[in-house]
């Protein structure tokens, strides 16, 4: 909430499912009006209400109304959704419409009508560090990356006064990431759940494929999660799915818009490249998928690149390294310590609290948001 400037006149909160956009919502709604203030409204596009009523005319009464500020959640359940929030933006210059929509959807790449005049945002997961402080109920600031590399041993005995890191971080891994957590339900069986809409609802509807070939990207997903330690073989991949190279690819793309897998170079390469890799989008989606399998080394490497994922440029490395973040940072992702280190390289490392000089504490990755 504090990056958003709120005096903008159109905002869009882009996120996967289950990250809690419509708490984000009701959140700023009670955070910034009082229950009896009829300036801002919440509506939810899944109301059958809407079936029968524009958005743009229904805003222009809300306006008329006294209404100032819009909250629509789901915004993409409206066929006609950005021609319709483009009309309210020229001709209802009063009002301020707050939208969420899914990750999938390409706000400005998709709808030139709304180049310009939306301010687009994503609302990730918790990081570890949101995850501490709701569990131990503190007020841990996030840190750079620059800070972390630099200052890492202060940080790290500043945090384990208040807390041990480590008697929550394997908690993290398996079900920080979502805040339904929080909720009395299982939440293995929620987030699978939760992952089934991402692909039968997010990208099936959003990107109009047919729902035939449900079960040609599930299984994609499914061959993704097993084989992350490696480069995807896309042939193989096209042959065992039983569609094309480039369908694979497009399909690829479409789960990593829907924040279920991330797309890995090697420095210097990109899209349309082959990927490096393809690995889950966080740990907690690999416990869903292969509960009695996640390899501990994969899960460790997998949080750090979604610890970095969204503001620094994380590429595969060589021999050397395990990643390459922002071009010129080397990290090596270790479970255990390693037996000489090499000039150069990180070692971001499990299962320690405190760091020394190269050594940073994996967990401390964890507090870049």
């Amino acid at each position: 909430m504090d990056e958003i400037n709120w005096k903008d006149r159109l905002i869009g909160i882009k996120g996967s499912r289950g990250v809690g956009k419509t708490s984000f919502l009701l959140t700023y709604a009670k955070e910034n009006f009082n229950i009896e203030d009829r300036k801002c409204l919440y509506i939810n596009m899944n109301s059958f209400y809407f079936q029968g009523r524009s958005i743009s005319a229904f805003a222009e009464e809300f306006y008329h109304c006294g209404g100032r500020v819009l909250l629509i959640d789901q915004i993409f359940k409206d066929p006609n959704w950005s021609q319709e929030l483009r009309k309210c933006y020229d001709t209802i210059p009063g009002l301020r419409i707050v939208f969420t929509g899914s990750s999938v959807m390409r706000l400005k790449e998709e709808n030139p009508e709304l180049n310009g005049i939306v301010k687009s945002y994503n609302l990730r997961g918790f990081s570890f560090r949101e995850y501490l402080n709701l569990k131990a109920n503190l007020q841990l600031k996030p840190h750079s990356l620059e800070e972390i590399l630099t200052s890492h041993g202060q940080l790290a005995a500043d945090i384990c006064r208040q807390v041990n890191p480590l008697e929550h971080f394997q908690s993290y891994i398996h079900h920080g990431y979502y805040p339904f957590f929080l909720e009395h339900r299982n939440f293995s069986e929620n987030l699978v759940k939760t992952m089934n809409m991402m692909i039968e609802v997010d990208i099936l509807l959003i990107k109009q494929i047919e729902l035939k070939y449900l079960s040609r990207i599930k299984k994609l997903l499914y061959m993704l999660a097993v084989d992350s330690n490696q480069a995807p073989n896309v042939s193989q991949l096209a042959t065992d799915i039983q569609t094309s190279r480039a369908t694979v690819a497009n399909y690829i793309k479409y789960l990593a818009d829907a924040r279920l897998v991330n797309i890995l170079y090697r420095l210097g390469e990109s899209s349309p490249k082959k990927p490096a890799r393809v690995m889950m989008h966080n740990p907690n989606l690999m416990h869903a998928m292969m509960p009695h399998q996640v390899d501990q080394q994969e899960a460790i490497e997998t949080f750090f690149q979604n610890a970095l994922w969204g503001r620094h440029m994380v590429n595969v490395g060589d021999r050397s390294c395990t990643f390459v973040v922002d071009g010129k940072n080397r990290f090596r992702i270790m479970a255990d310590a390693p037996k000489r280190q090499l000039s150069g390289i990180y070692y971001a490392m499990d299962n320690i609290r405190r760091g020394d000089e190269r050594q940073i504490p994996l967990w401390l990755f964890g507090f870049l948001y």
